[in-house]
């Protein structure tokens, strides 16, 4: 592989703006999800006995010293992730390891706070660490002041096997877990309306042909199972680029139909790993001039560039051929249709599983020390031996880390079905349950969602005041009113809309957050019902909290005009399914009883906090925040940095035009006389035209000389 300079700056970028947008995010929603008035206080979390400070799992442990109550120490967090975020979006020098070791630690500590209320356990925060555990190694690290990275395209490969891994285990988990609708490619139409959040354009697309989302299905499966087995790791560059295309098309697909989610944006970021400089200096490169002949190629070169092209067109004829016998793809002309169904069952999948699982973690093996010896053999070749051993000691120091994560990465790999853990070596086991909490690797695809058939599962939350008239308290950011326009979340993570999505699909009603959700409706607290509804006139029990409280489960369905002539007007149509939580009030002993069950039932009042200075900025920030949504504050940050980017562009170019162009060969700057030349030239007569013209013929016979031409 070539130079990965470009690439890698690329990924370093967007790793400081995902950080950017996620620390954002969090920090919005802290006082309704942690706050002393919040869903679950995170004052009730901090462990009462004190641990040495190197035994602490997270750095909420330092408020105390900073005067800071539990609350306000989650948000100096959040800010300061945010500040080093955009530092490393907007100025290159801060890109650095140490500034991404910060962004990582941050994200780590809240991650850990986060593991009993279940707000950062998403796939998307397990992945964001991994990246940022490899940002770390990737980025340079300025207290070296050195400019021999020979290294690089080792630790660089590490975000080509987390994107293999990633990419891989998804496509599997979809067939090794036995979910019907994925063999009987069915689940792209479920699939539009069952994600997270869908858009209005998941509408539209589900109204496509049956066929044509069959066909669909067909692809995704081929792009996450085929293509990454046969591209990722090729060393045919034109295959890794073919690769990338595949990936961004399909991630733009999901952005389009499922909003623009921050796990969407770390694939494409791990992407780039598929590129080089190459790609990105081949349409800006120098122009050859006109009339200039290429350089004729030797026999070898023309026999390895014919070998390669087979090899290429090989690669492009199995996957097609994979797509036609694996799923039997069929034309029917007549009706201008096409059908498709798997050709193979769980039982033969998991025997391709078992063997190929295995041969991919080889093709790693070898792919990583290629890298590594390619990259020796350039620090070998550096001028000077004080160079050489210096980017030797670089190299050494990189390659073992590089392989250390590799070798972890493998515990967490080997977990799918099809392949036992106790095949990975012990000591490597050991070495993975020793450093587990740190979260260097993940796991993904192991925990596979099943797609139902049956509809989309909703908490309906509703209220009342008598217990005869009851009002539905519907979220911002996933379906309730069925004639809502599907709404546009952009890179906001709404955590308590996640947690009631995944509790609809378990149908789990005891979980502590639920609990404590139900509890502050009924009180009535503003910071968990801006959660909910940020607009007042949205919510319809703003001037006076609910007296009763409970929570239904229904199905919803996209609409389809073709069939629902009675719901022409909805984007929606739903089904009730059952009771999720009974009737309660804030007295009810079964609510009481569910709280002192999750240690939710506070037996002391709230002590006011300290009013130190940092305490106070805390306070004077949050209420500018306050009242405002997660996806307005994101997306008035990210049109802040567009604008500014926007405004250096503009500079630059006007400063580009300004500056004096460098003269050519042909007009060169004529050099100033000295004054004495100028005082002999005006004391000289003046020549005559005849002299003149005399004079320049003996030049032009001057020129003419064998010595001149020569």
């Amino acid at each position: 592989m070539g130079e990965v300079k470009t690439p890698r700056q690329w990924f370093l970028w967007s790793i400081a703006l995902i950080y950017v947008c996620a620390f954002a995010s969090i920090y919005v929603q802290i006082p309704g999800l942690y706050g002393d008035e919040g869903i679950l206080p995170v004052r009730l979390q901090v462990p009462k006995v004190q641990r040495p400070l190197l035994e602490q799992e997270s750095l909420l442990c330092l408020g105390p010293y900073l005067g800071l109550e539990p609350q306000q120490t989650l948000e100096l967090m959040c800010l300061l992730g945010v500040a080093l975020g955009l530092g490393a979006v907007l100025l290159e020098p801060l890109r650095d390891s140490l500034i991404y070791l910060c962004l990582q630690a941050l994200y780590l500590s809240l991650y850990n706070v986060s593991i009993m209320s279940f707000y950062l356990l998403s796939a998307m925060d397990v992945l964001l660490l991994e990246a940022g555990v490899l940002a770390v190694l990737v980025a340079p690290l300025g207290l070296l002041h050195s400019s021999y990275r020979y290294h690089d395209p080792v630790s660089f490969w590490l975000t080509r096997w987390l994107f293999f891994r990633l990419t891989f285990c998804t496509g599997v988990s979809k067939l090794a877990s036995g979910d019907p609708a994925w063999y009987d490619l069915s689940a792209l139409s479920h699939h539009l309306e069952n994600q997270m959040s869908p858009t209005l354009l998941a509408w539209y697309v589900h109204q496509l042909p049956d066929w044509l989302l069959r066909l669909g299905a067909v692809v995704v499966l081929q792009s996450e199972i085929i293509v990454p087995l046969v591209t990722f790791f090729a060393p045919i560059r034109r295959l890794r680029l073919f690769g990338f295309y595949v990936q961004l098309f399909l991630q733009l697909c999901y952005i389009l139909t499922g909003n623009c989610s921050l796990l969407n944006l770390l694939r494409i970021t791990l992407s780039f790993s598929l590129l080089d400089d190459d790609h990105f200096n081949s349409n800006s490169g120098p122009k050859k001039k006109k009339g200039q002949d290429k350089k004729p190629r030797s026999y070898g070169q023309a026999l390895v560039s014919y070998l390669t092209l087979l090899v290429e067109l090989a690669v492009y004829l199995f996957i097609l051929y994979s797509f036609i016998t694996l799923f039997k793809i069929q034309i029917n002309w007549e009706e201008k249709t096409l059908s498709s169904k798997t050709s193979f069952n769980q039982n033969g999948f998991n025997a391709f599983l078992e063997v190929f699982q295995e041969l991919t973690i080889w093709i790693g093996v070898l792919s990583f020390t290629w890298e590594a010896v390619s990259a020796m053999l350039n620090c070998v070749c550096t001028r000077g031996i004080a160079s050489k051993l210096w980017s030797l000691l670089q190299w050494a120091v990189i390659t073992a880390a590089a392989a250390a994560v590799f070798a972890l990465s493998v515990v967490p790999y080997t977990s799918m079905a099809g392949m036992s853990v106790s095949k990975v070596l012990p000591a490597v086991r050991d070495a993975y349950s020793a450093v587990e909490r740190y979260q260097l690797v993940g796991a993904y695809g192991i925990q596979h969602r099943l797609i139902s058939a049956e509809g989309r599962p909703e908490i309906i939350l509703e209220g009342s005041y008598d217990g005869l008239t009851w009002t539905e308290m519907n979220p911002m950011y996933k379906p309730g009113n069925v004639n809502a326009v599907p709404p546009i979340v952009g890179p906001h993570q709404p955590r308590l809309e996640w947690l009631m999505w995944q509790a609809a699909q378990g149908g789990d009603d005891t979980s502590p957050w639920f609990t404590g959700l139900i509890q502050r409706l009924l009180q009535g607290k503003p910071e968990v019902v801006r959660l909910l509804q940020v607009d007042e006139a949205q919510y319809p029990f703003s001037q006076r909290p609910p007296a009763l409280i409970k929570a239904k489960l229904y199905n919803y369905h996209f609409t389809d005009p073709a069939k629902d002539k009675t719901h022409l007007q909805n984007w929606w149509r739903r089904q009730y399914k059952k009771e999720f939580f009974p009737i309660v009030n804030l007295d009810d002993p079964t609510l009481n009883k569910l709280l002192e069950e999750s240690g939710l039932k506070e037996k002391f009042p709230v002590q006011p906090g300290s009013d130190t200075p940092l305490s106070q900025v805390l306070s004077l920030i949050r209420g500018h925040v306050k009242g405002l949504s997660g996806s307005l504050v994101l997306s008035t940050l990210l049109a802040t940095l567009a604008g500014i980017f926007l405004i250096k562009a503009i500079l630059s170019w006007a400063l580009g035009n300004r500056k004096p162009r460098p003269a050519s060969a042909d007009h060169k700057p004529k050099k100033p006389k000295e004054p004495s030349e100028m005082a002999e030239k005006s004391q000289a007569p003046a020549t005559s035209n005849r002299g003149s013209k005399k004079d320049s013929n003996e030049k032009k016979d001057t020129d003419r000389s064998p010595r001149k031409r020569k």
